[in-house]
């Protein structure tokens, strides 16, 4: 198993110092709160290298959905807020093509590759061998491509300044640089372009109830745990204004979803 050799700085402000949360860190892995900006982030994280093989999402995600059914408090209620939340989220595709005017778009950890409907001409960034190899065939039968490796790398060798959009879907939890794959997004979307968000919801009211059960924490994959104020926070170094696209159920949904605009 390839882990850090040393724990990191904060993604969020560089910090050194941080306190860690006990009860939210499992066997050798430690998450932790920042001194200087309360970010909380997995201290410790996988390399890249483990992360291609070892803690692959394909491989990751079945167990911790397994590990994770009924770890929520308020059922029945639940599950009928939790359908709303699944309705709300079901006419994303017209939202893309909507918000990135049927362009060209990069998905940075786009898995299998299928996730950027028609019209728009898919672009990628996967770092898992098996995904990746399916993306690319996907994207080039449609006019694009996807790049293999870590996406904080990669996302600078797209050109600058060519996309209209540029997809995090349920991957910035997963990225031990932050603020470089933010960087290099704003420097690869026109001035016009936009960046949609997706990351566990840290401040939802069902993670303060359950704690350390809470669906959103998955060992070692995810590596920060954000708030819709640190996801302000990060993205405003980038250059980017945040607007929060599900605020309606935000304090009980344990997703946080977010269009990120290039600031006046």
């Amino acid at each position: 198993m390839l882990r850090s050799p040393t724990y990191r700085p904060c993604p969020a402000c560089a910090s050194t110092q941080a306190n860690p949360i006990v009860d939210y860190s499992r066997d050798e892995w430690v998450v932790a709160e920042c001194d200087g900006c309360a970010f909380v982030y997995l201290r410790n994280p996988p390399s890249y290298e483990a992360l291609e093989e070892d803690f692959a999402w394909e491989k990751t995600y079945v167990e911790k959905k397994e590990a994770s059914k009924g770890s929520t408090w308020f059922s029945p209620l639940g599950r009928k807020i939790k359908s709303a939340i699944k309705m709300q989220g079901r006419d994303r595709n017209a939202k893309y093509i909507d918000w990135f005017q049927g362009g060209a778009v990069i998905d940075v950890g786009c898995g299998w590759g299928n996730r950027i409907p028609e019209p728009l001409t898919p672009y990628g960034i996967e770092l898992s061998n098996m995904m990746h190899e399916t993306a690319d065939a996907h994207m080039k039968a449609r006019g694009g491509y996807c790049i293999h490796g870590p996406g904080a790398d990669a996302i600078w060798d797209f050109p600058e300044g060519a996309f209209d959009g540029v997809i995090m879907n349920s991957y910035l939890e997963h990225e031990t640089e932050v603020m470089k794959v933010l960087n290099g997004a704003a420097r690869a979307l026109k001035a016009t372009g936009a960046l949609f968000v997706r990351v566990p919801n840290f401040a939802s009211l069902n993670r303060r109830v359950i704690g350390k059960t809470w669906c959103g924490f998955r060992y070692p994959d995810h590596v920060n745990y954000f708030t819709p104020d640190s996801l302000r926070k990060v993205a405003a170094q980038a250059g980017f204004t945040v607007q929060i696209t599900n605020a309606l159920t935000l304090p009980i949904d344990d997703n946080i979803n977010a269009l990120l605009r290039r600031a006046a």
